[in-house]
């Protein structure tokens, strides 16, 4: 299986690289500054709930229902 990053496109038509290079091959990971986009803040839809997922100040990430 190649683990390299290749791009997956998202639900809204972006492209963010997807790899599966950590510690369990069978997940994928995403680079959290793909995912954001620049942005400081994203919402996620799951079974219907919303999700905010935040940049804090201090560069951590916070997710909120």
């Amino acid at each position: 299986m190649d683990h390299s990053p290749r791009p997956v496109q998202t639900d809204d038509g972006n492209k963010i690289e997807v790899a599966w290079d950590g510690p369990d091959l069978d997940i994928p990971v995403v680079d959290s500054s793909a995912l954001m986009n620049g942005r400081r803040e994203l919402v996620i839809r799951h079974n219907g709930q919303t999700y905010r997922l935040r940049v804090t100040a201090s560069d951590k990430l916070i997710l909120t229902k």
